[in-house]
């Protein structure tokens, strides 16, 4: 606020105070539902994970940290967090260079880019339901599409949503078809935007495109890299929708998300305190994560 703004006797002029005025009256109702709906849960449920509160509203009594430390004990709890963690991994990677590399080759000019845009980003607006249900179809040790094409080279079936062993890779497979179109336009946008003329000038240089790709193309992808990872990072780390509708977490808990493990302790265990707890704990979790990856990319920019 400027001295323009202030009258001689200190007070805010009355248009301007009409302005702010309207300026509060707009943000109002986002204002109230964000209050509602985020700030008072998160506030409640921060105090839920100090109780030993239950579904049937029994046990609300203060109970300190006791289920933060019996969360830091439980081995079902820490197992959810491997799987969570291995999943974020085997999807994070393929996710940042497969999507990297359909970008490529689309931008290289081939014909029907709307198309191959089209293709790529409609699974995407799928429900988790629908993507669920067909690939459901498709792991169908007996009838499905993947064991009757492994069969023609003479494959035996493949237990793919029953195997301990195969069960997490298969919703990883699953993953990849419904998300990679996301990371992909966004690649594909970057690179549009990525001047000709730097280009034109290493050509002349006598750079080919394998030069190119290394010395202009990732280089100027960089943010992009960075926003890509953070999302993806920070998207693996909260899955729970494909894995619970394609496996349950099963067989024998190898595919079980700490998502899932909250639910479970929550509306299964009826344990509303320790589920809450163990969010919070995530959350810390996540926090942590996100704070490295910022550090790090902006330590990788300043570079």
């Amino acid at each position: 606020m400027t001295e323009a703004d202030v009258t001689g006797d200190g007070k805010m002029p009355t248009t301007r105070r009409g302005e702010h005025l309207t300026g509060w009256a707009f943000a109002a109702p986002f204002a109230v539902l964000f209050a509602l709906f985020l700030v008072v849960p998160a506030v409640y449920g921060l105090y839920l994970s100090f109780t030993g509160e239950t579904l049937t509203g029994s046990g609300g009594s203060v109970i300190g940290f006791a289920n933060y430390a019996e969360a830091l004990t439980d081995p079902d709890m820490w197992h959810s967090l491997g799987n969570t963690l291995w999943f974020t991994v085997l999807s994070t990677v393929p996710l940042v260079i497969l999507s990297l590399a359909f970008a490529l080759l689309v931008n290289l000019g081939l014909p029907g880019r709307w198309l191959w845009r089209l293709s790529f980003f409609l699974p995407y607006l799928l429900a988790s339901t629908v993507v669920v249900m067909f690939w459901s179809w498709m792991y169908n040790p007996k009838l499905g599409l993947i064991n009757g094409a492994l069969a023609e080279f003479g494959i035996g079936p493949v237990a793919w949503l029953q195997d301990p062993k195969v069960a997490m890779i298969s919703v990883v497979i699953t993953t990849l078809w419904w998300t990679i179109g996301f990371n992909f336009l966004l690649y594909l946008a970057a690179l549009q935007n990525i001047p000709e003329q730097q280009f034109e000038a290493a050509a002349i240089d006598g750079a080919g495109k394998w030069r190119q790709l290394f010395s202009i193309v990732i280089p100027q992808l960089a943010p992009t890299t960075g926003l890509i990872l953070t999302l993806q990072i920070l998207a693996s780390l909260k899955v729970f929708d494909q894995i619970y509708m394609l496996t349950n977490g099963g067989p024998a808990g190898s595919t079980r998300s700490l998502v899932q493990y909250i639910y479970e302790s929550g509306f299964t265990g009826y344990r509303f305190g320790y589920s809450s707890a163990i969010s919070y704990l995530f959350f810390a979790i996540i926090v942590l994560v996100s704070l490295a990856q910022y550090k790090l990319i902006n330590r990788r920019s300043a570079a």
